[in-house]
Parts: C-alpha cells; structure tokens; sequence
C-alpha cells in the first residue's frame, strides 16, 4: 500500500507512487486536499486498493476526483470504482484518449470549488493542464508544468534518468519535457502561472 504523507496538517496529503508509462520507470503523486465541508478531494489519482481506500476515508468521505492533465488519467476508474459517490471532472483531452470514461464535467479557469483558484495552461500543443492554487494555505498543486526530479527522487529508472538529463532537468524544477517539447506560445503560458498567483 502506498504511503500518505500529512503535507500541509490536515489540509493537504500527498501519496508518491512508482508508475511505469512507455516502458519508462518514474515517480508520481496524488494529492489529497480536505475541503471546508471536511470531504476530500483526490488530484491526479493513483491506483486505489481497499487498504488505501480506507487510510484515504480516515482523513475524510471523497466527494472529488480530479483529473488535472491529459497525461494523469491512468487510475481515474480506480478512484471511481473506489469512492463511487464522488463528481470526476478533467482536464481536456481526457476524454478522448478514454471515449468510455463517465465524468461531470472538464475542468475550465471558472473554479468549481470555492476553495481554489483555478487555471488552464496555455500555450502548448502537446500538454493540457489545469492548476489549482489552495487559497487557505497559498499551495500551488500541479503535475506537468513543474516538475522536481533529482537524486532524493524514488522510484526513478535509468531511461528517466538521461532524459531528464538530456532536457537539463536532474535536481532542477522545470516544465516536464513534453511541454518543453511542444511550446507553441511561451509568454501565453507564463501569462496562464500569472493569472493563478495574483
């Protein structure tokens, strides 16, 4: 089972799990954030057993499943098989790489929650992703267009190791490759980081 690691105290949790996508071994993270009726919402959900299931309920009952990139939708039918009460919404392009997934909506720049602000990133022709930025606790909560890789990361692979070293990334926050890859407008996508922190 994976571990729940207390972030902010009893705020926000994150769970680091090793995932393999492309034949490429690496690190990844749901967030878990309790919201002012004390229910749940999971962001970018990994795979859920029952053992994880009920760690998840003892922080509160599930009401959201976030799908926040086109590239984090791997265990979104893991969540919802798990918490079958909670409203799933996602990012754009989620639905057409997975045409059979039932949701409630794709999540836009309007905030569903009163919680957050909320804001799509523009300006790539690859990546879609929409941040959050937790007002309370002034958390920005992201998957693709920061990403922190080094040598205290686990569950890292050597094909991960020199990618991210060919993109300069090893022990260096940055934009995840394939936004590095796919840039159509770079001002567009500062603008987008802008927007969330003012």
């Amino acid at each position: 089972m994976y571990e729940i690691i207390s972030f902010i105290e009893n705020k926000i949790w994150i769970i680091e799990y090793p995932i393999k996508y492309s034949g490429v071994k690496f690190s990844s993270r749901t967030t878990l954030v309790k919201l002012d009726d004390n229910s749940i919402l999971i962001h970018s959900p990994c795979k859920i057993d029952e053992k994880l299931k009920q760690e998840i309920l003892k922080l509160g009952e599930v009401s959201y499943i976030y799908a926040p990139g086109n590239f984090h939708h791997l265990y979104i039918s893991s969540a919802q098989e798990a918490f079958p009460n909670a409203k799933t919404y996602i990012c754009e392009g989620i639905e057409k790489k997975q045409p059979n997934l039932k949701y409630d909506g794709i999540l836009t720049e309007k905030a569903l929650l009163n919680e957050f602000k909320q804001q799509p990133i523009l300006g790539s022709k690859i990546m879609n992703e929409v941040v959050l930025l937790h007002k309370e606790t002034k958390t920005l909560i992201v998957v693709d267009i920061i990403e922190n890789i080094g040598n205290k990361t686990q569950n890292i692979g050597f094909g991960i190791k020199i990618w991210w070293f060919i993109f300069r990334m090893w022990n260096k926050a940055k934009p995840a490759p394939e936004y590095q890859l796919g840039w159509k407008d770079k001002k567009l996508a500062a603008q987008s980081l802008q927007t969330i922190l003012e």
